[in-house]
């Protein structure tokens, strides 16, 4: 073996992702692996292992590399990849690494964490959401200080919002907002322990996603969730004529819908920058529709001739907890969304992001891409990966 090869055998990871194989965790993971970091250690659940493992080799050969080292295999050497797989565990103390954080031929040369790990679910109960998205970031944090890391990316949520009335931007955090579920709450509180770490002088970025939906370009999604519960409807209804929910207040509602390849892009634009350390950036659409215009975009591409019916909130809710019951999965958390006060908008990531190419597309112009993998592929479900 040439010096050079056992060099490359010999290197420990300088990343440490949580999130992976998650469905932005992976393509983010390849965004950062094509710019030239790593090597990376992505912090697996072992239920997980081998997805992990195939989502690996497959972008370790997009980007072209090694495969993918087995570090909890007793015998092998997990120093020959650009990605290596550790099992462990997000709410347990050194994230249920054990020493191997100290190790500096394991993952004691950490310099940078991403964290992308969480229950992204509506309908989570509060005992979930507190263990994983708050007490798990908060495990993600003692590590980051412990590792003694350069830079901390933590992918957080514009619905920190909670039922703000009026326009949200970065700046804004604790305003006395109530919540639409415990889903919001934890990643609220997760968010504020985030910003409390970086005023104790953590190096850390927060990135705020709108409703990430499917890639712009191919459509493909890991979970039909979110507004999808809206394309389950129309799908099970006549071409000829499809009914929707029209709650009060949602001509005025903006659905703020951003498609996965532009979060990763813009998060991968962003974190390469030294500048960016200390901010928080919301990645959402600054012209994003309204809800009867969201609702008229999905019908024309999914064939519908649809009639959106005025009805109170609280029978909407029922509706869905009798249609899901009937076995079309629509989740009644969702209809929270079809009058949520709150308006998103991003002028510093406008601003950071001018001139890499990285923008918004408009939901129309990529809405046939989405509904055409959603009929395509009826088995994709609704689960969060927990």
């Amino acid at each position: 073996m040439s010096d050079a090869a056992a060099a490359a055998r010999a290197a420990p990871p300088e990343v440490l992702f949580t999130g992976f194989p998650g469905f932005l965790g992976s393509a983010l993971l390849e965004r950062v692996l094509a710019r030239g970091d790593g090597p990376v250690a992505c912090l697996i659940q072992p239920r997980y292992r081998d997805l992990a493992e195939r989502r690996a080799r497959e972008i370790v050969a997009a980007v072209g590399g090694d495969a993918p080292g087995n570090d909890d295999v007793p015998g092998s050497d997990p120093r020959v990849s650009a990605v290596h797989l550790y099992e462990g565990d997000l709410t347990e103390p050194n994230l249920g690494l054990g020493s191997a954080l100290d190790d500096p031929e394991l993952l004691g040369g950490v310099d940078e964490l991403y964290h992308l790990a969480a229950v992204y679910d509506l309908s989570v109960d509060a005992d979930l959401a507190e263990a994983v998205n708050v007490r798990g970031t908060e495990r993600v944090l003692d590590a980051a200080e412990r590792l003694d890391v350069d830079r901390l990316h933590y992918v957080s949520t514009c619905y920190v919002s909670g039922r703000y009335d009026g326009v949200f931007t970065a700046d804004r955090l604790r305003e006395g907002q109530s919540f639409n579920n415990h889903y919001e709450a934890s990643k609220y509180r997760a968010e504020v322990a985030v910003r409390e770490r970086m005023g104790d002088g953590l190096p850390a970025t927060v990135y705020r996603p709108a409703i990430a939906v499917g890639d712009s370009e191919t459509g493909e999604t890991d979970k039909l969730d979110g507004p999808y519960n809206l394309l389950r409807l129309l799908f099970a209804q006549p071409k000829r004529l499809a009914v929707a929910f029209s709650v009060p207040g949602a001509a005025e509602t903006e659905l703020n819908v951003v498609p996965r390849d532009y979060v990763v892009d813009a998060i991968a634009a962003l974190s390469a920058r030294p500048e960016t350390v200390g901010e928080t950036f919301q990645l959402c659409d600054p012209d994003p529709l309204t809800v009867p215009a969201f609702v008229a975009a999905l019908s024309d591409a999914a064939d519908r001739r649809t009639v959106s019916v005025p009805i109170p909130k609280r029978a909407a809710k029922a509706a869905a907890r009798l249609l899901s019951a009937a076995g079309v999965a629509v989740e009644p958390a969702t209809i929270d969304y079809l009058d949520h006060p709150t308006r998103y908008r991003c002028p510093n990531a406008e601003e950071a992001l001018a001139g890499t190419g990285v923008s918004v597309p408009p939901f129309e112009s990529y809405v046939d891409r989405l509904v055409a993998f959603a009929r395509e592929n009826p088995s994709v479900g609704d689960d969060p990966m927990t």
